[in-house]
C-alpha cells in the first residue's frame, strides 16, 4: 500500500512539473512580457563630439520612449567605437563619418566585421576653420609669417586619435606647415578656446566640422583646401554589429530607417550648448518632429 501511494504521489508530482513547464514554454512562445522586456537592451557607442552627443541622445530617447528599450550609452574615442561594433561589445553607433574622416583609419580595417546601414545624415564637412574677421581664405595662407605669428603657429585641435586630427596632421605635411603645431585637446576645450578668442576678436585656427552649433553662434569660415587634404562633402553613417537584425529586429529596423538633416542636428546641439540637459534637448526635438519620428519607427509592432 505504501509503495502504491508513493507511486501515485510521484506521478502527480511529475504531472504538475510538466504542466508548469508547458506554461513557461507557452509564455515564451507568445513573446510574453517579462522575458521579452529583459531582452530589449541595446548599447550605443559614441564619441563626445557635440554632433554625436546630439544624434545618439535622440536615438536613445526614441528607443526608450517609443520602442521600450533600455539603452546603455558607451562613450569612447573614435577607434574603440569602431572596434566595439566590430567585436560586438557595442550594438550600434550613428557616428561614422565617411568616406574621408573615418574611412581609411577606422572603417576600412573593420568593414567586414559590422553592417553598414547607410547614411543617416548627408552634407557634412570638415577642415580648418577661422573667424570671418581674419583676412585669410585658404590653408596656403598659413605659410605667411605674419599669420603664423598671430596665432603662435598653433592649430587648436580636438581629441587625439580622432579622424579629423589625422586629416589635419596630413594637411600640415601636405601644405608644408613646418613651423605649425597641432594642439591636442577635446571638442569642448576647442570650442571654449574659440569662444574666448572670438569674444576678443583675436585670431585663431581650429579643426572644425559641420554640422556644429558654433557656426550658428559665431561668424566662422572654412579655409579653402585646394589640395583636397580633407576630401569633399561627407555623410554620417549608421553601423551595427553583425547579428543585430536577428537579435533585436525592432531596434535594427529603427536604426535602418533613422535619417535626418544637418538643420535637425544643429537645433539639438544649439539647445545643449545653451545649457539644456542632453536628454531634455532630445525630448524637445522629438516632440516637435513627431511626423519624422513616426517614419523612423514605421512597420514596428
Amino acid at each position: 500500500m505504501m509503495k502504491k501511494k508513493m507511486t501515485v504521489m510521484l506521478m502527480a508530482f511529475m504531472a504538475i512539473t510538466l504542466v508548469l513547464a508547458g506554461c513557461s514554454t507557452n509564455g515564451n512562445d507568445n513573446g510574453n512580457t517579462t522575458g521579452a522586456k529583459k531582452d530589449k537592451k541595446i548599447t550605443m557607442a559614441y564619441v563626445a563630439w557635440d554632433s554625436e552627443i546630439a544624434s545618439t541622445n535622440v536615438v536613445k530617447e526614441v528607443l526608450e520612449s517609443k520602442l521600450n528599450y533600455k539603452v546603455n550609452m558607451l562613450q569612447v574615442d573614435a577607434g574603440p567605437m569602431y572596434v566595439g561594433i566590430a567585436d560586438g561589445s557595442a550594438d550600434a553607433m550613428v557616428a561614422a563619418w565617411l568616406p574621408s574622416t573615418h574611412g581609411e583609419i577606422y572603417y576600412e580595417p573593420n568593414k567586414d566585421k559590422f553592417e553598414d546601414l547607410g547614411a543617416n545624415l548627408d552634407g557634412t564637412k570638415s577642415g580648418l576653420v577661422v573667424p570671418s574677421y581674419m583676412d585669410i581664405t585658404t590653408i596656403e595662407d598659413l605659410n605667411k609669417e605674419e599669420v603664423g605669428k598671430s596665432v603662435n603657429f598653433t592649430i587648436t585641435g580636438i581629441e587625439p586619435g580622432a579622424g579629423l586630427m589625422t586629416q589635419t596632421e596630413n594637411a600640415v605635411k601636405e601644405y608644408d606647415l613646418k613651423k605649425w603645431n597641432l594642439l591636442e585637446s577635446s571638442s569642448a576645450a576647442m570650442v571654449k578656446v574659440l569662444q574666448d578668442a572670438y569674444a576678443k576678436e583675436q585670431p585663431i585656427v581650429i579643426t572644425g566640422w559641420t554640422p556644429h552649433w558654433m557656426f550658428a553662434d559665431m561668424d566662422l569660415k572654412y579655409l579653402e583646401d585646394p589640395k583636397g587634404a580633407y576630401g569633399g562633402s561627407e555623410q554620417i553613417h549608421t553601423l551595427v554589429r553583425l547579428g543585430l537584425k536577428e537579435d533585436q529586429p525592432d531596434a535594427y529596423r529603427f536604426l535602418d530607417q533613422f535619417e535626418w538633416t544637418p538643420a535637425d542636428m544643429e537645433s539639438v546641439m544649439v539647445d545643449i550648448s545653451g545649457g539644456m540637459p542632453e536628454q531634455e534637448a532630445a525630448k524637445k526635438w522629438i516632440a516637435a518632429n513627431e511626423a519624422k519620428v513616426n517614419e523612423w519607427i514605421a512597420g514596428i509592432e
